[in-house]
């Protein structure tokens, strides 16, 4: 199973989308962020998880799921870059690919002795943009090829049958 490794971030900071979002609210760059990754889990099947610091924020480890993608905030003194470490030290074996997504240098280069590979900021959004195109030329093909009716109606007997079909009697 593919796993993405998502430096909240890092990812945030390097998007001009969510980063404009992040100078207004932080809170509104992050939800942009868990959304994005909700489409690219239920497109991929990949297994999503994506960690926010909270370096400075008192506490322990938080932990929650959103439609699949898992988020975890960091403890207290401890850095997205050191929670990402460990998750790939835990997660890396035979069955596992593990992919970490940043543009941090000194990350990709740990983690690459770690046996993960990288996606960089750039590489991840221009992914997410292929994978909406894609959904978009898929919609549009189903569009084209829905079955033509067989049955030849009078009057608005189709537009009736159609709005009992949709439930607007």
């Amino acid at each position: 199973m593919d796993v993405l490794v998502v430096d909240g971030y890092n990812i945030i900071g390097a998007w001009d989308e969510l980063n404009k979002l992040k100078l207004k609210d932080m809170a509104l760059a992050r939800s942009r962020l868990i959304e994005l990754l909700v489409e690219y889990k239920a497109y991929t099947g990949n297994r999503v998880i994506i960690v926010f610091d909270a370096l400075y924020v008192k506490g322990n480890e938080s932990k929650k799921s959103i439609n699949g993608v898992e988020i975890i905030y960091t403890r207290e003194n401890e850095t997205a870059d050191e929670c990402i470490e460990r998750l790939v030290k835990s997660l890396k074996n035979v069955k596992n690919q593990v992919y970490v997504a940043t543009s941090d240098y000194l990350e990709q280069r740990t983690i690459f002795g770690r046996g993960a590979l990288r996606i960089s900021a750039r590489e991840l959004l221009m992914e997410l943009k292929d994978m909406e195109a894609s959904i978009s030329d898929e919609l549009e093909q189903q569009t084209k090829e829905q079955p033509k009716i067989k049955i030849h109606m009078k009057g608005n007997v189709r537009e009736k049958l159609e709005k009992w079909r949709r439930g607007n009697l």
